[in-house]
């Protein structure tokens, strides 16, 4: 069983590998998974959820479980907003008064700007006024000291300990240096102070956060986006009277209204009315979609044209929209096998950088130094060292692509899934339903000589309308397309394996339908019309002969043709480098025509369900294999692949079976999927590249190793930037174009 917490209080990838350890020491927890990014953890196993609070709050942080209301979901996001809204009070008021104190140091010191005539020669004074102002700056920014000091008093140093740490030593040793020039013949100068430090790393602290804030709330963009579609009321028939409820209310089987522009507040079926309705919120797709009785809708579409009465059939948390949003919302707090080595190294990443920090303040002491350069040195390194752009590096690509997909009618289960669909080597494509319609259609029609084709469409419809065989379907549905009318068949049969026969009940004359064999053995079938036959069998199509008396009227070719894009879809796989394996249960015959039509490098025909699965392990001796079903019948397939993809599932989106949900049912959205997460794969790479060399070549530089001194406030601005970057750069895949 898994369970959602919130948690409070982390401030980086160090807070967050230090909760996750924690938590995953608690006895009958199984797994762990803890997001920097949106402040969640997920937790699967039989611990308490008490157990589980109280380890996090003894690490010395906050968590509560997450409950299934939508109340809490827009509490979540106003305290967001508050939290923003300080945030941005905290940096103007430190702005304000880091102006002044610049003014009285740099600007003294450097440019002679002009001070009271108090201050002149008056080194005492000028340094009490920084102290009060630096002090003030502290103050202000207090949150970095109490989380700082509180992880380092729980042997779990964070961020905030390094910003506290750089920002405590630049105010202590300027303390020291004011009360040193009280005394007579001192050598200390106002250039002495390093206070203008200790109130700069905190101001341009405060600004790398508030752009991390700001950067961050747009990778929840998307997530935000589908939450706003949920409808608020829904209009409910209750003793025939029209009653607006809020959407909490409604209940399974309660009979709704929808009228012409409105949202369609839960899922349902049409009882009454026929529409139109716009259903590009949850697939992506902007052509409305036809819906009459008997047909599905989802919450958050748009009815567009027609009034329509359904009965709820999904509601609350269950609903096509909830789920997706729950969906996006998971993958988000999952993590993908990439981010394992940043973690490990952000578990170990503050505690290295004190002790890199002490040795650098150390070494340049003993060679020579005055302490106060000594100590510059490793403010430096303190406080340009960043865990938050390795920390962030995996989950803000993460989110970002999850959100493209989500718009795109592309979810990803998992943040795994997102990795791992990029790496596939291998596509098996189920046929039915995946590359074809999955519904037979008429193809061809001939007939024999001196025989009208509308004769021969008459006795099929009059014979297949009594018949439940999906082939009959076809010839109904074109039958009815042609607007023809049927006759009264009395005597009928169904002859499995064979064919119909019937009689008409105005003339009693014998109608005969079925296979070129049953027909054969019965009439006397020409050649053209055996020709014709032949030719459709070898095309993959099913050749349905007709009689009529004694005569045989012609031949109807029924297939169930491929989907407009998915030789375009195949061709596309290929060309990034996809070996294409199309699978099904057919005929070795009609599964080759079609595999030619679609353009596949392999077929495998005859296989049933559970032999889909063996072809898959046998699939995966060459490469990672992504299987594209239905996520019905190939179950067991979409489980053993690597990755198993559900398509066209924008009804029932909840596939235990498959990683990955295509709400559309086009095949062209697989390609758009790889596409997506080896985009998303190259992002992370960039981010940990970044985040990685950031250190590497900060901290050295900050130690003065490269012959260079790196003014502590430099450091501060450089830390700032680097996880705004990262945030920057995974929000490029916002530009993306999937198709």
């Amino acid at each position: 069983m898994s369970e959602h917490y919130n948690v409070t209080g982390m401030s980086c990838a160090a807070c967050s590998a230090r909760v996750e350890r924690v938590v995953k020491k608690v006895q009958g927890v199984e797994s762990c998974s803890v997001s920097l990014l949106t402040n969640s953890m997920i937790v699967e196993g039989s611990a308490s959820s008490q157990d589980i609070i109280a380890a996090v709050e003894k690490a010395g942080y906050g968590a509560s479980l997450v409950t299934k209301s939508k109340e809490s979901a827009s509490q979540k996001d106003e305290d967001i907003n508050k939290d923003e809204r300080t945030l941005k009070l905290r940096l103007i008021s430190s702005l304000i008064f880091l102006a002044v104190l610049i003014y009285f140091s740099m600007g003294r010191n450097m440019f002679n700007f002009p001070l009271p005539e108090f201050f002149v020669n008056n080194n005492i004074a000028v340094g009490i006024v920084q102290l009060l102002l630096s002090a003030i700056i502290m103050v202000i920014n207090q949150k970095f000291f109490i989380s700082g000091f509180t992880s380092l008093i729980h042997f779990a140093p964070n961020m905030d300990t390094l910003v506290a740490m750089g920002a405590s030593a630049s105010f202590l040793w300027s303390v020291f240096v004011l009360f040193m020039m009280t005394e007579t013949g001192n050598n200390f100068k106002t250039s002495d102070f390093y206070f203008e430090s200790a109130g700069m790393i905190l101001t341009l602290i405060t600004v790398g956060k508030m752009l991390e804030a700001k950067s961050k709330g747009r990778t929840t963009d998307a997530l935000k986006s589908l939450m706003k579609l949920a409808p608020k009321t829904a209009t409910i028939l209750q003793n025939g009277h029209e009653i607006t409820v809020p959407i909490e209310k409604v209940q399974k089987g309660n009979i709704f209204i929808v009228k012409p522009g409105e949202n369609i507040p839960v899922d349902g079926v049409i009882i009454e009315g026929i529409t139109a309705v716009n259903e590009s919120a949850l697939t992506g797709e902007s052509v409305p979609v036809d819906k009459t009785v008997g047909d599905f809708v989802s919450a958050a579409t748009v009815n567009q044209s027609g009034f329509i009465k359904c009965e709820a059939a999904r509601v609350g948390e269950d609903t096509t929209l909830s789920q997706i949003i729950k969906m996006v919302s998971d993958a988000a707090s999952t993590k993908a096998p990439v981010s394992k080595t940043a973690d490990k190294v952000c578990g170990i990443f503050v505690p290295s950088v004190i002790l890199i920090a002490i040795i650098v303040v150390a070494a340049w002491f003993l060679m020579g130094k005055s302490f106060g350069v000594a100590l510059s040195y490793g403010i430096a390194v303190l406080v340009i060292s960043c865990p938050c752009a390795l920390g962030l590096a995996t989950p803000v690509a993460i989110m970002v692509g999850n959100g493209v997909g989500a718009k795109n009618g592309i979810l990803f289960k998992t943040a795994e899934s997102l990795e791992q669909t990029g790496k596939i080597k291998i596509a098996a494509l189920d046929k039915t339903g995946t590359i074809t319609r999955g519904e037979p259609e008429v193809t061809d029609i001939i007939t024999n000589e001196r025989v009208n084709q509308e004769d021969l469409i008459d006795c099929a419809y009059s014979l297949e309308l009594k018949s439940e065989h999906p082939f009959a379907k076809a010839i109904v549905n074109f039958a009815k397309e042609k607007n023809l009318i049927t006759h009264d068949i009395k005597n009928f049969q169904a002859l499995p394996g064979n064919g119909l026969v019937g009689t008409l009940a105005d003339d009693d004359i014998e109608l005969t339908g079925g296979s070129v064999k049953f027909i054969s053995e019965k009439f006397n079938v020409n050649e053209k019309i055996l020709n014709a036959s032949q030719k459709f069998a070898e095309d993959g199509k099913t050749p349905l002969l007709f009689a009529k008396g004694e005569k045989v009227l012609g031949v109807i070719a029924v297939a169930d043709v491929i989907k407009s894009d998915s030789s375009k879809a195949v061709k596309e796989l290929q060309n990034m480098g996809i070996k294409v394996v199309m699978m099904t249960g057919d005929n070795e015959r009609t599964a080759k025509a079609i595999g030619k039509m679609a353009g596949v490098n392999e077929v495998i025909a005859g296989v049933s369900p559970n032999g889909k699965e063996n072809e898959i392990r046998k699939l995966q001796e060459h490469g990672s294999v992504a299987m594209v079903g239905d996520g019905i019948n190939d179950a067991p397939a979409l489980t053993r692949a690597n990755v198993g993809i559900a398509i066209g599932a924008g009804t029932d989106i909840a596939i235990d079976s498959a990683d990955v949900v295509l709400m559309k049912n086009n095949l062209s959205d697989v390609p758009a999927a790889i596409k997506l997460s080896r985009a998303t794969l190259r992002n992370i790479h960039q981010n940990l590249f970044w985040a990685f060399i950031y250190n590497v070549i900060g901290i050295p530089l900050a130690a003065g190793l490269y012959g260079l001194k790196l003014d502590p406030m430099f450091g501060a601005a450089a830390m700032s930037l680097s996880s705004f970057c990262v945030v920057t750069n995974a929000l490029r895949l916002n530009l993306i174009k999937l198709k």
